[in-house]
């Protein structure tokens, strides 16, 4: 009997991917996903052969000794993502979609690969993803007014602002749980309407942005600046929306955003919305991961923090 499993990230991408998928495609499944930063997701799963793994924004060179488990178990696989991939295998039993382009998210490569038919959430991931003129772009063929297009940009800012914490206590809704509730709803205007969800998360995200902006930047240049949060439930949460709210109003300038833990840092990176590369190279040396434009660390040392803002600096101060 096969078994089916969907592996996401928790994310804005990563649920809006897996919506698209499920909407044109249902099945019964078992979810595994996490936090944001839960990265290394196929190591729970124990597909055999016979059984059939999708994994949706999550990267495959975190993930390569667990997937070539699976494949060595007999399990088939269909992966979309657009972080580092590092060397991907050839396999019968694995079918890849990933582009690590700037302008990218998964949910955009599930769209192309359904050719259009569930476009509305992609553009909520992209929006989500702080990819807002892809959104625009993705969204022209849907011929929406701008109202629906700030709907759709804030429930997709609502969904990823979600995903961020160091474990799922410290979301508002477990993952699983919001895909659960979202993927009953063929239209996002549907959701919004019918559902407490997009006005919880929009209330508690407006509220630890408002804290995050009460703090000053421990560095900042006309090139880079580097933000410290607090070690609190509230920073864990706000520092991808605050982060992204920052590449926003500061396009030409990168932007780091270190929230304080135990013995060190959880790490967001943004590069220049002008100029979107850099953040992966420079999150890889510190044992992170993600894209050209948008990376972090999961745990970066105190002792390393010096050799981090070094290193930040000379990633993007010469722009």
């Amino acid at each position: 009997m096969t078994t089916f499993y969907d592996v996401f990230n928790g994310d804005a991408d990563g649920i809006c991917a897996l919506h698209q998928l499920r909407l044109t495609d249902p099945r019964a499944s078992v979810l595994v996903t996490g936090a944001k930063r839960d990265i290394t997701l196929l190591d729970r799963v124990e597909a055999c052969r016979g059984d059939r793994v999708t994994v949706l924004d999550i990267s495959l060179a975190r993930n390569a000794a667990a997937l070539e488990r699976l494949l060595e178990r007999g399990a088939s696989c269909r992966y979309f993502d657009h972080h580092f991939a590092g060397e991907i295998p050839r396999h019968p039993e694995l079918e890849t979609c990933i582009d690590t382009a700037s302008d990218v998210c998964t949910s955009l490569l599930v769209d192309r690969y359904l050719k259009g038919s569930r476009r509305i959430w992609a553009v909520v991931a992209a929006f989500g993803d702080n990819l807002a003129a892809p959104a625009r772009d993705a969204a022209s063929a849907l011929n929406l007014n701008e109202l629906q297009l700030a709907q759709l940009q804030s429930l997709g800012e609502c969904i990823n602002y979600n995903a961020y914490g160091a474990s799922v206590d410290d979301l508002m809704y477990h993952p699983a749980d919001l895909y659960e509730s979202i993927s009953h709803y063929e239209d996002p205007f549907q959701f919004i309407s019918g559902e407490p969800i997009h006005e919880v998360l929009r209330a508690a995200r407006a509220d630890d942005l408002y804290r995050a902006g009460e703090i000053k930047p421990t560095l900042a240049t006309d090139q880079s600046a580097i933000y410290v949060l607090p070690d609190s439930a509230w920073s864990r949460r706000v520092n991808g929306a605050f982060i992204n709210q920052l590449a926003t109003v500061h396009p030409q300038r990168a932007h780091a955003v270190l929230v304080a833990a135990a013995k060190g840092y959880h790490v967001s990176v943004r590069s220049p919305l002008e100029n979107a590369q850099g953040a992966d190279a420079l999150c890889r040396e510190f044992g992170g991961n993600g894209r050209h434009a948008a990376a972090g660390i999961d745990a970066l040392h105190a002792d390393d923090y010096e050799r981090f803002v070094a290193a930040f600096g000379n990633a993007f101060d010469q722009i």
